[in-house]
């Protein structure tokens, strides 16, 4: 009764969090797709609604 291949918590010395090991079959590189949606680089607006524009210009009240 073997256990599957699973991703394994590794603590980090000197760091209050922890890692995962990577899981089986994948890389920690990073791909294409990666790139674009963390700089929020989505695909450009085709069809704006009404709202659109006013929604850009409003910041929340946070800020």
């Amino acid at each position: 009764m073997s256990r599957p291949d699973r991703q394994r918590i590794e603590r980090v010395p000197g760091s209050r969090r922890a890692k995962l090991t990577p899981a089986p079959g994948t890389t920690g590189e990073p791909t294409k797709g990666d790139e674009s949606a963390a700089s929020g680089a989505d695909a450009p607006d085709t069809d704006p609604g009404p709202n659109d524009e006013r929604m850009r210009r409003e910041k929340p009240p946070h800020w």
